[in-house]
């Protein structure tokens, strides 16, 4: 099936026709498939769940934060283990409104804060324990970071959203602990009564639970009843440590939440559901309209669901139901979702914030960024940068829609959108009317009118609530959307085009083992859970690059890049240009080309580091010696010129970095003579490739490198990487 339409004025149309067409099944969150539904039945019913209410207002917020902090931002681990004494909380301030000024200027609308994460310290005056912030040096114990915070984000016009784990190691660890404690199952009252702590919420629930659902029934009441409205609660489903047999009766949760936050929607159940990954990374399709086992509405059990696909026909068929739960994509602007310090703890780029930005939210998901307080109760200077330079890049991008003004023109079966004069776009963005019809495109293109002919300017499959297209800018004045496949007569609600200003970015080499050389867009150096996409290289689509091979500056004149080319050796450099504005020039030196080396000798080897990875053309891996005399000998496959060597430590192992080598070179392979006495400086500090020059020109095949001294008296040695340089 293949319609194409645009905009408002031919969107009423479809309402109707649609509407009156499948008026036989009922709009629902969730529908159930009979075991005798056809595959075209199971994809019509699939086109009439929608989400609820509280699902498309959550959809709506788009980027929210999380915020991770208790005792483990003062010990500097990821989990901590429950028994931790509260006072290493060494807070001593708190800055909750710097908090909300840098989420408010990111385009954040929302914020999660982990009031009790799995060690089970509290963030809030609960009544119900004093293993929390009560029992600290913060205000001398009067302290209350949910309270500060649900005021600054009233201050800043922020929603407020509560992360209470589960997970509970100090009622794990606790001699009187209640996690798993075997209590019986008794009618209990909630919230329980403490004398001199009354509730001014008089509702009150009758549930059949033991000692641990009590008590996250009460905390559940506090944190929901004091603190002003709640849109959002998280439930992580990690788990360090169980006891007991502890179960957990989230039939009694859901309906306290119901009743007392009305508007929130429940992460980790049937609301939203995790993305499978805590990198940032998306689906190239990500549906909402997922099959279920059994009926989401009364489960109690939600796994994880992480595979590559989860909504297409194929996945729908094996369903008993159908279901809308959107994703969250969650990831942290640091390594790590607590803070630890800002040396060695790095953050991300605000091209990587930017671009999961758009991957995310522009993928039919809502974008969850956590962004840790330090030790001095406030974001860090670098997250803040980001953020603000990150909300910059949404509101300069997406602040004016270059479609607003756009007429529409039908033309035999064509619904065009025309400008009153040429555009430059290098973004779409399109919306379904998912409220009232559901998810329903499959698949679509944009063309625009180029050259006196339609060219294709970006594709996608499904649409959903939001979806945005990258492309290389264009310049038109007529534009079409195409829908190639549908699961029913779709009906868009939004479409726009908008220009993201291009950013020439930095380059980087990289070269294989038969000298094949790739110039790309230098990716941020972030080790923590990678996602394995070049944001920069996302954002800046039609980026051109240019490039010498003979030392030469590079200009618009040189060699265009155009992919990966043979180079032998010598000193590369190039250039990226965007919108006509040019990037730094890019530079490295390259050896000879390793293909044809081959290893003649080593003294020792340890397993998984094999001796050919000293020079394998790839710096990621690494050979490690064993503790004895180190040394390498390489044929270089026919006799070169050499002018020096460079030398690569791997980056994720410091304790064999090669500080002193003599170099020896040889006529047969077999007898060996000393030519050069090397010593490199500070690597471990600075793990980065050195370069030594010989002070004359070495002609030969057989070259050797043998260490003399490792750095910090360490016994192995490591090669990530050994080049030779040629005249």
């Amino acid at each position: 099936m293949k319609q194409i339409f645009a905009l408002t004025a031919l969107i009423t149309c479809f309402y109707v026709h649609t509407h009156a067409q499948n008026n036989a099944i009922k709009l629902q969150n969730t529908i159930s498939i009979a075991p005798n539904d056809s595959k075209a039945t199971i994809i019509n019913k699939a086109a009439h769940v929608v989400p609820t209410t509280n699902q498309l207002s959550a959809l709506k917020n788009e980027f929210i934060a999380f915020i991770h902090f208790g005792p483990n931002t003062f010990t500097r681990v990821e989990w901590g283990n429950g028994i931790e004494d509260p006072k290493v909380f060494d807070l001593k301030e708190l800055h909750t409104d710097q908090w909300c000024q840098a989420m408010k200027a990111a385009g954040i609308k929302m914020v999660l804060l982990t009031v009790k994460h799995h060690d089970g310290f509290v963030l809030w005056q609960s009544r119900y324990t004093d293993h929390g912030i009560m029992s600290t040096g913060f205000r001398n114990g009067k302290g209350d970071i949910l309270k500060d915070l649900s005021a600054s984000c009233k201050k800043y016009g922020l929603k407020l959203g509560i992360y209470l784990s589960p997970a509970d190691l100090f009622q794990v660890e606790s001699p009187t602990g209640l996690y798993g404690n075997l209590s019986k199952v008794s009618k209990r009252i909630i919230p329980r009564q403490v004398p001199g702590r009354p509730f001014d919420n008089k509702t009150k629930f009758e549930f059949e639970v033991d000692d641990y659902n009590e008590y996250f029934l009460n905390q559940l009441f506090e944190v929901l009843t004091e603190y002003g409205p709640v849109y959002e609660v998280w439930f992580d489903g990690a788990n360090p440590k169980s006891k007991g047999g502890q179960k957990y009766n989230y039939a009694a949760w859901k309906k306290l939440i119901h009743t007392l936050a009305p508007k929130a929607v429940i992460f980790g159940r049937e609301d939203i559901r995790w993305c499978g990954n805590e990198s940032g990374g998306t689906r190239e399709t990500e549906w909402n309209v997922i099959p279920y086992p059994e009926n989401p509405d009364t489960a109690s059990h939600f796994p994880d669901l992480t595979d590559k696909s989860l909504g297409g026909r194929e996945e729908l068929y094996k369903g008993k139901y159908l279901h809308y739960q959107q994703a969250e994509t969650n990831t942290s602007i640091r390594e790590g979702w607590f803070y630890r310090d800002d040396e060695k703890q790095k953050v991300r780029s605000t091209d990587d914030v930017f671009d999961i930005y758009e991957r995310a939210v522009g993928g039919n998901s809502t974008f969850l960024l956590n962004i840790p307080p330090n030790r001095q109760g406030k974001f860090s200077d670098e997250d803040v940068k980001v953020l603000t330079e990150t909300g910059k890049r949404i509101s300069e991008t997406y602040s004016k829609n270059l479609f607003a003004n756009a007429k529409i023109s039908k033309q035999e079966q064509n619904t065009n959108i025309t400008t009153s004069t040429p555009v430059t776009i290098n973004r779409i963005l399109l919306q379904e009317n998912i409220a009232s019809y559901g998810e329903r495109v499959e698949q679509h293109i944009v063309e625009a009118w180029i050259g006196h002919k339609w060219e294709k300017i970006a594709s996608a499959t499904n649409i959903g609530y939001k979806r945005i297209l990258r492309f290389p800018e264009v310049t038109a004045s007529k534009f079409r959307l195409v829908i190639l496949s549908s699961r029913a007569k779709p009906v868009i609600a939004a479409i726009g085009a908008y220009y993201y200003r291009t950013r020439p970015p930095q380059l980087t080499f990289s070269r294989d083992i038969n000298g094949l050389l790739t110039i790309s867009p230098k990716s941020h150096e972030f080790g923590w859970k990678p996602h394995g996409e070049n944001a920069t290289a996302n954002l800046n689509k039609g980026t051109e690059i240019y490039y010498t091979t003979n030392g030469t500056e590079p200009t618009v004149s040189s060699k265009k890049y155009n992919g990966p080319v043979s180079v032998s050796g010598g000193k590369i450099k190039a250039l990226s240009i965007a919108d006509k504005e040019k990037g730094p020039v890019a530079i490295e030196t390259f050896g000879i080309v390793k293909k044809d080396w081959k290893l003649l000798d080593t003294d020792s080897v340890t397993n998984d580091h094999a001796k050919n990875m000293a020079f394998d053309a790839n710096s990621q891996t690494y050979w490690l010696a064993g503790a004895n005399k180190h040394q390498i000998a390489i044929d270089l496959g026919r006799e070169h010129s050499l002018t020096g060597f460079v030398y690569t430590p791997p980056q994720q192992f410091a304790d064999g970095m090669m500080e002193k080598s003599i170099v020896q070179i040889s006529e047969d392979g077999k007898n060996w003579q000393t030519v050069e006495n090397v010593a490199f400086g500070n690597l471990i500090n600075d793990p980065t490739p050195r370069t030594h020059y010989f002070t004359k020109m070495l002609t030969t095949r057989y070259v050797r490198v043998q260490a003399t001294s490792i750095a910090a008296n360490k016994k192995n040695l490591a090669i990530a990487e050994l080049d030779f340089l040629e005249k």
